[in-house]
């Protein structure tokens, strides 16, 4: 229920960019966190089975070319579930390999990757997005992935070309990676299961 979720966090003294019932898109709202990043509240999709008032459902990052950045996250193993066009702008929502295809996002209680595309902006070579770690700019810091070698999924990522941040074998943290996605947003890729960084157990 947006309605009594937005009523809870209001009571609470949240502030709020758009409430429910403003704006033409009724019955959704973005309420603002405690570091003013928005937090979107949308209906859950019917039958869902899904007891708990809330559950995270996703994470959106605007991209400047979605060619480049589905090819990005597919190379991740993620998979396009489905996606809207209007008239100014696209949205594509990115699962994990194991949810099934043509999957409701509304109705998964794990999180999906939105991307929204403004049209346009492809075609700009001067256009770019702000990534979240520039200097005076900090704050959106990166999004991670697990999988079960490090260095094999770098190396599916190398040939897109946009680059790493920190290579597995960079640094004092051996065995862990930040690539650049297309937008320059990093991506840390970890392996499952955690890093053995070779600490002796203390009994």
């Amino acid at each position: 229920d947006v309605y009594a979720a937005a009523d809870s966090l209001a009571e609470a003294g949240y502030r709020f960019k758009k409430k429910p019932d403003e704006g033409r898109m009724k019955g959704l709202a973005f309420v603002y966190d405690a570091d003013g990043y928005w937090v979107e509240l949308v209906k859950r999709g019917e039958n869902s089975g899904i007891a708990n008032d809330c559950n995270f459902s996703q994470t959106m990052l605007r991209v400047k070319d979605p060619r480049k950045s589905l090819a990005f996250y597919k190379a991740l193993g993620m998979k396009l579930l489905s996606e809207k066009h209007f008239n100014d702008f696209s949205l594509y929502f990115l699962g994990s390999s194991n949810v099934a295809d043509g999957a409701d996002t509304k109705t998964l209680f794990q999180p999906v990757l939105e991307l929204t595309h403004n049209h346009g902006t492809e075609n700009d070579d001067d256009f770019r997005y702000y990534n979240g770690n520039e200097d005076g700019r900090q704050g959106f810091g990166h999004i991670g992935f697990l999988v079960d070698d490090v260095y094999k999924a770098c190396d599916a990522l190398r040939p897109l070309g946009f680059g790493f941040r920190k290579e597995p074998d960079g640094g004092s943290m051996k065995g862990l990676a930040f690539a650049y996605d297309p937008d320059g947003y990093s991506i840390e890729i970890i392996k499952r299961g955690g890093i053995d960084f070779g600490d002796a157990l203390q009994e």
